[in-house]
């Protein structure tokens, strides 16, 4: 399910775009080298004293490495937007334990708590298993938020596929990043690094809402 969410934020959108560019050459790059396999299965020519072709080298090294250009360029450019964290309008911080996370609103004081997975025989037929939380992360969309990750024992990860983050929270170390969230919605997400027995139920929900309803929350 979290693999299949739509991008809620304009780098995962770009992320997902890379994806579909990379994959069209790809798939192109396959069907020639595949229709090039099949032709030479079924010709009859064959040239039994070539020793060399200095010309199709010289494509075949050139082409490619042209290829790679187009792939590394949008690649490395999406990596340096995704690193940047600049003029933050909101700062959370995140703490990760076994096996829950806690948050603090760092701009504002005595705001904090602790967000458990719901259990089984509390649920309501609205919740999703294993992904629902008793305090949702209530941030406002189109903000810049700023993302401090720490953690208390171990190694956590927080991770969000529809933000395209995830960033580890490790004992001792104040990790950051930062996402801007386009859509009102509910957002489902997991720790994504094995931190224990319990280490698949401690899910992330983010509640993106207006500036006003987020005031009002506040």
């Amino acid at each position: 399910m979290l693999s299949s969410q739509d991008g809620m934020s304009p780098l995962m959108e770009q992320l997902l775009f890379f994806h579909d560019h990379t994959m069209m050459i790809l798939i192109l790059i396959t069907m020639m080298v595949g229709y090039l396999m099949i032709s030479l299965f079924f010709n009859k020519f064959n040239y039994r004293f070539l020793l060399e072709g200095q010309l199709i080298e010289l494509i075949w090294t050139i082409l490619p490495a042209i290829i790679l250009l187009f792939i590394a360029l949008p690649s490395l450019r999406i990596l340096y937007m995704l690193d940047e964290v600049n003029n933050a309008s909101l700062t959370i911080k995140t703490i990760g334990h076994q096996w829950y996370w806690s948050y603090e609103y760092s701009d504002f004081k005595n705001i904090e708590f602790d967000s458990y997975m719901i259990p089984i025989n509390e649920m309501l037929d609205s919740n999703f298993r294993l992904l629902d939380v008793d305090n949702r992360l209530v941030l406002p969309m189109n903000s810049k938020i700023r993302l401090m990750v720490t953690a208390t024992d171990v190694i956590h990860s927080w991770a969000l596929s529809s933000l395209g983050v995830k960033i580890d929270a490790t004992p001792g170390r104040l990790n950051q990043t930062s996402f801007f969230i386009n859509y009102p919605g509910l957002l489902y997400g997991q720790c994504s690094e094995i931190c224990g027995s319990n280490h698949s139920f401690m899910p992330i929900v983010i509640e993106s809402v207006s500036i006003k309803n987020f005031l009002k929350w506040i």
